[in-house]
């Protein structure tokens, strides 16, 4: 006969395979959508044999009513959040919810602290200092705190600057490296120091330390990179759950975190080569950071202008096109538009595709979502690998609302911010259309030359309006019988 203990272990299984299958079916746009019912289903199990658990442990009334009263109190935040947040705001409260996973795994070690480490003639304590088991505890309070704080404080300055409550320009410190450096010489040796003797002002300056170095770990990378620091603090956060999971023996949270903090390090990775960054460089905090102004101040020529029935005179003569998204794109909302556009131009006959740039948006796979959410056909959606040899032979190419990952300046000007950065190279094709509401730099605070080129005409305003005003001459020109 199967005990309670032995059936949430095999729930514990099942959801954690479900976790698996829900990564992996985020993978893709296809199975995206099955990829999050398996998480949602893995999410749920866990929690249900979590509270089984807890009862079964004769937890008093007050502390399962306190839990009840807590998981309501957040579900409900995380529904009402979840319907309201626009596209524009989800890489903010992405960075958001890692602030709390980070802040879950300090309350935990700290919790895990006073219940042992304070408590030496406790039961507890007191077997695990039999058994041998106690160093190896008081190890995993303070790495779980350290990771957890890092994560919390990491994570709410890349809120703030997501959200422009922060300038997004990085803090320049002297010595910035050798203080992120020095800091984790500092936690190393305070951790041996709190495994030998575990007192309470050691866990202190921990935190705090660990608190200090997240802030500045974030705070001292620039705009342009905060793409791959939203995807860096999905893997602390990971890392953190996985230590509060060994604080508290849950063998589920521990093989959760590690999936997150695994695949958020993998998907770091990735973009950072899709950037020519260091991965190293990124989790000490300060990459990209040592370049000059990246031409700001150097003199382009002028730029010149086109109209929206000027630009849907050259779509509808063009027999490639290739449209390539940034965040401006997302914050006029005008991927209903583009797909509109997009469906026009078939019907012409015109071959129309996606450029997508790994670190378009503010978010990894942030233009995917949108185009998703406005049923562009996947099959037309192409990295930018897959479609960078193709704009030489390209007739127009639409820039709506990207700025850094157009940007020739990346392989032109070594002193550019964003000089190496591998960028969509749309300046090849015949005639580019760029799409900004200003002649300002985007977010990395780099001039881009693409929009001085002579095959280059700039049409402003409001991004959602230009392709609506596009579709309507289009669909003039169509009526007209041209």
């Amino acid at each position: 006969m199967f005990s309670l203990e032995t059936t949430a272990t095999a729930a514990y299984v099942v959801a954690a395979l479900l976790f698996v299958l829900s990564l992996a079916g985020l993978s893709k746009h296809e199975t995206s959508r099955a990829g999050i019912s398996f998480g949602i289903g893995g999410m749920a199990i866990a929690l249900i044999a979590t509270i089984a658990l807890a009862v079964n442990h004769q937890i008093e009334p007050l502390g399962l009513g306190l839990l009840v009263v807590a998981m309501v109190i957040g579900a409900a935040i995380g529904l009402w959040r979840a319907r309201i947040v626009e596209m524009t705001a989800m890489p903010e409260l992405i960075a958001l919810l890692h602030s709390f996973v980070g802040l879950a795994a300090v309350l935990v070690g700290w919790n895990g602290y006073l219940h042992v480490e304070a408590d030496p003639a406790g039961a507890e304590a007191v077997q695990m200092a039999r058994d041998g088991m106690l160093g190896i505890h008081s190890g995993e309070v303070v790495i779980g705190v350290f990771i957890g704080a890092v994560t919390f404080t990491g994570s709410i300055v890349a809120n703030l600057k997501l959200s422009a409550r922060m300038k997004s320009a990085p803090l320049m410190l002297p010595g910035k490296n050798i203080l992120n450096v020095g800091a984790l010489v500092v936690f190393a040796a305070l951790t041996v120091w709190f495994v030998i003797d575990p007192q309470l002002w050691v866990l202190v300056v921990v935190t705090v330390l660990a608190l200090l170095l997240g802030w500045h770990l974030v705070a001292s990378i620039g705009g342009g990179d905060m793409p791959v620091v939203v995807s860096m603090l999905n893997s602390y956060s990971g890392w953190a759950a996985a230590a509060a999971g060994f604080l508290l023996g849950n063998d589920l949270l521990i093989v959760t975190g590690a999936l997150v903090g695994s695949s958020g390090a993998y998907l770091s990775y990735i973009m950072c080569k899709a950037m020519n960054r260091s991965f190293i460089s990124v989790i000490a905090g300060g990459f990209g950071m040592e370049s000059s102004s990246g031409g700001s101040d150097v003199d382009y020529g002028e730029h010149r202008e086109i109209t929206a029935d000027g630009a849907a005179e050259l779509l509808a003569n063009a027999s490639s096109v290739i449209i390539t998204p940034g965040y401006g794109m997302a914050v006029a909302q005008a991927q209903y538009g583009v797909a509109d556009l997009t469906r026009k131009l078939r019907e012409r006959g015109v071959n129309v595709r996606f450029g997508i740039h790994p670190v378009a948006g503010r978010l990894p796979g942030h233009m995917n979502v949108l185009l998703a959410e406005a049923k562009v056909p996947y099959d037309i959606v192409l990295e930018m690998d897959e479609i960078n040899d193709d704009f030489g032979d390209t007739d127009v190419v639409l820039v709506i609302g990207a700025n850094d990952t157009v940007n020739p300046a990346a392989s032109e000007d070594p002193g550019s911010p964003i000089a190496g950065m591998p960028v969509l190279t749309v300046w090849n094709a015949n005639h580019v259309i760029v799409f900004k509401r200003s002649m300002a730099s985007g977010y990395a605070g780099v001039q881009n030359p693409l929009f001085f080129r002579e095959n280059t005409q700039m049409l402003f305003g409001d991004a959602k309006d230009r392709v609506d005003a596009i579709n309507a001459a289009l669909s003039e020109a169509v009526a007209a019988g041209h």
